[in-house]
């Protein structure tokens, strides 16, 4: 089972590569090979999945009814957005420059592990999104993970 946490600071190079970093290269399943799965995320960021998590992904949106005009604009917004990309013998992988450019991505980058997934951020929108104050958190946690 895939399971990413923490955050981790990287640096792209000037070919737009990315090194996953060791803890992150760990956690990818095993036989998963070097093929990862790229997309623009819902905020300005992008998702990173081993190919087997994103299967799982692709399914439920693949299996929408084509009939249905919402569906039709999820499919095709997501679709359009993914790329497949292959890391290399050192963990490096050459990130689209159109998904460089829709995350704001320059050298610096945040990688956030995300349960199945990696969340890879430009430092400033990351800040951005953070929760500052202790009680929104608790209340969120309230709201959502209590019975």
């Amino acid at each position: 089972m895939t399971f990413f946490t923490s955050e981790y600071e990287s640096k792209l190079d000037a070919k737009g590569r990315l090194v996953l970093p060791s803890r992150v290269k760990a956690q990818l399943p095993e036989g998963a090979g070097h093929e990862l799965v790229i997309r623009r995320g819902f905020e300005q960021c992008l998702i990173l999945y081993p190919m087997v998590e994103f299967k799982k992904v692709f399914s439920r949106i693949s299996g929408l009814s084509e009939f249905n005009e919402e569906y039709r604009k999820l499919q095709r917004n997501f679709f359009s957005g993914t790329a497949t990309v292959e890391m290399d013998g050192n963990g490096r992988f050459l990130i689209p420059k159109n998904m460089l450019t829709y995350a704001g991505l320059d050298k610096d980058v945040i990688l956030v592990g995300m349960g199945n997934k990696v969340e890879v951020w430009n430092p400033a929108v990351y800040e951005k999104h953070l929760i500052k104050d202790p009680s929104e958190l608790s209340k969120l946690a309230e709201k959502y993970l209590t019975e």
